[in-house]
C-alpha cells in the first residue's frame, strides 16, 4: 500500500466545498484512495460523509492510501489538492 501524508491547507479543512472538490478528485482517479486521520481507521475518499464525519481542521495532517497501478499518481494529485487553501480558489475549478 503506497501513501503520502499532507498537511490541510484549506481555511475550513475538509469541510463543505474543499471537501466536495477533493472527493470529486478522488472518485476521478482510476484506483481507489482512502483517507486517515491520526490512529483513526482509514475512509473512503470518494464518500463525502465519511470524509466530513473525519472533522479535519486546516493544519490537520492526513495520510492518504492507494493500491493499484495508478496508486503514485493518484496519491500525488490527491495530495497537491488538499495541501491548497481551496477556500481561497472560490472562483476557479480546482
Amino acid at each position: 500500500m503506497l501513501q503520502r501524508t499532507v498537511v490541510v491547507g484549506s481555511t475550513s479543512g475538509l469541510h463543505a466545498r474543499p471537501a466536495a472538490l477533493f472527493v470529486k478528485a478522488a472518485s476521478a482517479q482510476a484506483t481507489p484512495v482512502r483517507l486517515r486521520v491520526g490512529e483513526r481507521p482509514s475512509v473512503d475518499a470518494r464518500s463525502i460523509l465519511a470524509v466530513l464525519a473525519q472533522r479535519v481542521k486546516q493544519g490537520t495532517e492526513v495520510t492518504l492510501e492507494a493500491d493499484g497501478e495508478n496508486a503514485d499518481a493518484a496519491l500525488d494529485a490527491l495530495a497537491a489538492l488538499l495541501a491548497r487553501n481551496l477556500d481561497e480558489e472560490a472562483g476557479t475549478d480546482a
